[in-house]
């Protein structure tokens, strides 16, 4: 078949631009490089500055400065965060991550004292790099004291820039044994607790126009049937969690006229992951570690140092245009 010339030079001229290039994907590691991170503390983030040319909404940046770093998007210095969950496990591994980073930390836990790793984790940390860590206890289904006490660290720093919410509960049991008030139990501490947690962590952001960011922990477990694992409430109680993101990123996350907003919501929701509430699945169902394994496709479970770049990934100006959204870290255990 002939094709006319003319109708080619016509499909040059239509033929879509190149794609503009994009910023690479931020590459979680299991030992995260915190000195590559390490930059001069920014500027709070309230409305636009007079004479920036950047869009509403996002902190103006000057590119050509000779102090600019690498990897500055990624800075966390200079600011403030909260992390429920923080006294072991992913939430204590998170909040690290964020400290090496440069951040301060708040780490809240209904547990009167963290367990030996988080001084572990305070070890680790370079006072050079400026990161702190912090422990509160303080139990999320207390709704009252967890708002005063989210109050006291926002007033005590003047800001407020970012909350992990990782606090939650499991229970492995068949669905028509579960009780209402186990139901009610599980859904105060993985719904309700963490719900208002975001809220009293806006409230603070909206009053020190800090347009700051919140992520919380989901879970596979919210897409999928944890093949293995009998616990249907705390599968649906995930996925409700992925839902509530995108309703607070709907209502918070514009900046209004006067400079409050910008509060990007997110979610992680990590596959297996060994921590002590998944040692606690090992012990109650024989065979599950294995079956797990085999159910992903790098053939092994992950651990909560993993998830560091994520998180930080979230906390940071790198996710300045990222809200609503839920990053799926399962190993490709979803994917098949």
């Amino acid at each position: 078949m002939s094709v006319c010339p003319k109708a080619i030079r016509g499909l040059a001229r239509t033929r879509p631009s190149a794609a503009l290039p994009t910023r690479a994907a931020y590459a979680a590691s299991r030992s995260i490089p915190a000195r590559s991170f390490h930059a001069a503390a920014p500027p709070l983030q309230t409305s636009q500055q007079p004479g920036s040319s950047g869009p509403k909404g996002l902190p103006p940046k000057n590119v050509s400065s000779p102090d600019r770093k690498r990897f500055a998007d990624f800075e966390v210095a200079g600011k403030v965060f909260i992390v429920t969950g923080g006294a072991r496990g992913l939430g204590l591994t998170l909040a690290e991550g964020l400290a090496e980073a440069g951040g301060k930390v708040y780490c809240l836990d209904r547990m009167p004292e963290p367990d030996e790793h988080y001084a572990e984790a305070k070890g680790r940390l370079v006072p050079e790099w400026g990161g702190e860590l912090h422990y509160r206890q303080q139990d999320i289904t207390d709704t009252q004291h967890l708002d005063e006490l989210i109050t006291e660290i926002a007033e005590e720093n003047g800001r407020l820039d970012g909350v992990i919410a990782a606090a939650g509960v499991q229970k492995v049991q068949p669905a028509i044994d579960w009780k209402p008030d186990e139901v009610e139990q599980m859904l105060k501490v993985n719904f309700t607790g963490l719900f208002m947690t975001a809220t009293s962590a806006a409230r603070q952001m909206f009053r020190f126009k800090n347009r700051g960011s919140i992520c919380f922990i989901a879970s596979m477990s919210g897409q999928v049937a944890n093949k293995g694992l009998l616990c249907p409430v705390y599968n649906s109680s995930k996925a409700a969690v992925v839902q509530l993101a995108r309703n607070l990123a709907m209502e918070w996350s514009k900046v209004k006229e006067d400079g409050t907003g910008g509060i990007r919501v997110n979610c992680i929701s990590p596959g297996h992951i060994v921590t002590p509430m998944v040692l606690k699945n090992f012990e109650e169902v024989p065979g599950l570690k294995e079956k797990w394994e085999a159910e992903n496709m790098m053939g092994r479970l992950s651990t909560p140092e993993e998830f560091k770049g994520a998180a930080i990934y979230l906390l940071s100006n790198a996710s300045s245009f990222m809200t609503g959204s839920n990053i799926v870290i399962d190993g490709g255990h979803t994917a098949w």
